[in-house]
C-alpha cells in the first residue's frame, strides 16, 4: 500500500461552515458583536418555564431539580415545539450512548428546538441516533490511558511534574464526548461505570501519593466536575493540596460556568470556598485556577458575564478549554468568535482539543488536517496570551502534543503518529481520521485487523527506519 506524507501546506481544506451565532456579525467598529450578551429572558420560550421568573431560573438549586435527565422529561418539555420523531431519534441515540442523559435547564433554554438538528449546543449533549456512525477502529472507552497511569484510585500521573486527580465522577451535565466515558455518570446500556464517588478515604490516598513525590508540583482537579463538590469538600480539597510544600499550582477543573453559570451567582458558599483557597494560595505564593470548558459562543450570555465578572473581582485566573466538534465549532469564523467573547470576559483561550477517541463520537470528530487549518484561521485574530493551542491527546498515554508536531501524518490514511519524548521516551503513539473522511478502500484497510495492524507496522517500522 502506498502511503503519502504530506506537509502542513497542504492540509488547509474547507469545510461546511456552521456560525450559528445568537447575533449578526457588525461592522460597527466602536460596538463589535463579540462584546454583545444576549440578557432576554430566553428560558420563557419553553412553554413549561413560561412563567419562571429571572430570580428562579438563577437558583442554582432550581437549575439542579430541573435538569433533563431522561426522554420522558425532555418530551414534556420540548414536547409541543418538535416533531415527534425528533424524540424518537433521542431515544435511540441514548439508548447507543456512553454518557447518559443530564442537560441543565440553562442548555435546553439555549437550543434552538426550531431546528434541533443543527442546533451546536444539542448536538453536544443530546444524540440522535440518526447522527451515530460506526466506531473507528481506534476509538474505546479509556484510550488516553488514564487508568493505567494511575498509581492510585482516582489519581493520573504521567507527566512527571502534574497529576490529575478526580475527587468525583459526576457533572452537571453529560457531554457525548467526555473522555471520562468509562467513569463520569451513571451506567448507560452501553456502558458499566468504574466508581469514582466523592470518598474522603480515597482522597486521603492521593493526597498522600502527591506528599509522597516531590516532583509534582501541578495539579488538575477535576472528575467529574468541580462544581459537584460540596464548598466544604472544595476547600478541604484545596487546603490539603496548599499544604504540601511540593504544590505549587491547582486547577480546579469545571464545565459549570458555560453550562449552569448562575451557581456562581447564586450558591456564594461555593465561590466563596474557592476564593478562600485562591486567597490561601496567593498568600503561599501558589497559583490557584479555575479551568472551564466553552464550546461555542451561544453558551455565552450576560449570566455567564455576570458570573465571569465576579470571578475576574475575586482575582480568580480562569482559562478555556475547548474541544473542536463536527458541527458544533468547525466552522472558520466559530473559534475566532469563540476567543473574541472569552477575551472580553478575561476568561483566557488555553486549549482547543481534537476530540478524543471516545466509543460514540465518531460523528463528533474532525480530521487533523482540520484542526491545522482552523489553527491558523484563529491565529492572529486576537492577542497571542488569547489564542488556544490546538493539540491532540495521543492514544495510550502519550499526552497533550501540538496538532502541528507529528513525526508522520497521512491524510488520505487518516493517519497520525506523535512522540512525546518528555513523557514517555522512545514510544510513539497514533491517531485516526474519522472514517467517513477516507476513501472506501481505506476505510476497508481500517476495518479490517490484519491490514490495518500492517498498515501501522509499517509506518512505525518506517518512523523507527529514520530515527
Amino acid at each position: 500500500m502506498e502511503l503519502n506524507v504530506v506537509s502542513a501546506e497542504q492540509t488547509t481544506g474547507i469545510e461546511d461552515h456552521f456560525p450559528n451565532r445568537l447575533e449578526p456579525a457588525q461592522n460597527d467598529y466602536f460596538a463589535p458583536y463579540w462584546r454583545k450578551f444576549r440578557r432576554d429572558e430566553f428560558w420563557r420560550s419553553i412553554p413549561s418555564w413560561h412563567d419562571i421568573s429571572e430570580r428562579v431560573f438563577l437558583d442554582a438549586m432550581w437549575q439542579e431539580q430541573n435538569a433533563v435527565i431522561n426522554r420522558e422529561r425532555l418530551e414534556r418539555l420540548v414536547g409541543p415545539l418538535v416533531d415527534p420523531s425528533f424524540l424518537d431519534d433521542a431515544t435511540e441515540g441514548m439508548k447507543r450512548a456512553p454518557m447518559a442523559m443530564r442537560i441543565s435547564p440553562y442548555i435546553i433554554s439555549l437550543i434552538n428546538w426550531a431546528g434541533p438538528i443543527s442546533d451546536p449546543l444539542r448536538r453536544q449533549f443530546l444524540p440522535l441516533g440518526s447522527e451515530i456512525e460506526e466506531d473507528h477502529p481506534l476509538l474505546g472507552l479509556d484510550t488516553l490511558g488514564e487508568q493505567s497511569d494511575s498509581p492510585v484510585a482516582g489519581l493520573t500521573h504521567r507527566y512527571r511534574t502534574k497529576a490529575l486527580f478526580l475527587p468525583t465522577s459526576t457533572c452537571p451535565v453529560y457531554c457525548r464526548f467526555c473522555t471520562r466515558s468509562y467513569a463520569v455518570g451513571t451506567d448507560t446500556e452501553e456502558v458499566a461505570k468504574v466508581r469514582l464517588g466523592a470518598g474522603r478515604e480515597r482522597w486521603k490516598n492521593a493526597f498522600d501519593y502527591v506528599a509522597e513525590h516531590p516532583e509534582l508540583e501541578d495539579i488538575v482537579v477535576s472528575g467529574g466536575d468541580a462544581f459537584r463538590l460540596k464548598p466544604d469538600q472544595l476547600k478541604t480539597i484545596g487546603d490539603a493540596l496548599l499544604d504540601l510544600p511540593n504544590v505549587r499550582r491547582i486547577r480546579f477543573a469545571t464545565k459549570g460556568l458555560a453550562v449552569q453559570p448562575m451557581k456562581i451567582i447564586t450558591d456564594r458558599g461555593w465561590l466563596n470556598a474557592l476564593t478562600a483557597v485562591s486567597e490561601r494560595g496567593r498568600y503561599l505564593r501558589k497559583e490557584v485556577c479555575l479551568h472551564t470548558h466553552f464550546n461555542h459562543p451561544n453558551e455565552i450570555t450576560g449570566i455567564t458575564e455576570d458570573a465571569a465578572g465576579l470571578l475576574f473581582e475575586r482575582g480568580i485566573t480562569v482559562r478555556n478549554q475547548a474541544v473542536l466538534l463536527r458541527g458544533v465549532n468547525d466552522g472558520d469564523d466559530c473559534l475566532v468568535d469563540l476567543g473574541r467573547r472569552l477575551s472580553t470576559l478575561n476568561i483566557h483561550p488555553y486549549y482547543t482539543y481534537l476530540c478524543d477517541l471516545v466509543t460514540g463520537t465518531e460523528d463528533l470528530r474532525t480530521t487533523i488536517a482540520r484542526g491545522i487549518s482552523l489553527e491558523k484561521i484563529v491565529r492572529g485574530t486576537t492577542a497571542g496570551f488569547n489564542t488556544p493551542t490546538f493539540v491532540v491527546d495521543t492514544l495510550g498515554g502519550g499526552g497533550k502534543r501540538d496538532v502541528h508536531s507529528f513525526e508522520y501524518y497521512d491524510p488520505d490514511f487518516g493517519l497520525a503518529v506523535y512522540a512525546a519524548p518528555s513523557v514517555k521516551p522512545g514510544k510513539f503513539f497514533i491517531s485516526g481520521d474519522p472514517l467517513r473522511d477516507l476513501r472506501q478502500d481505506v476505510r476497508d484497510v481500517w476495518q479490517n485487523p490484519a491490514t490495518r495492524t500492517e498498515l501501522i507496522d509499517n509506518v512505525l517500522k518506517n518512523i523507527c527506519h529514520h530515527c
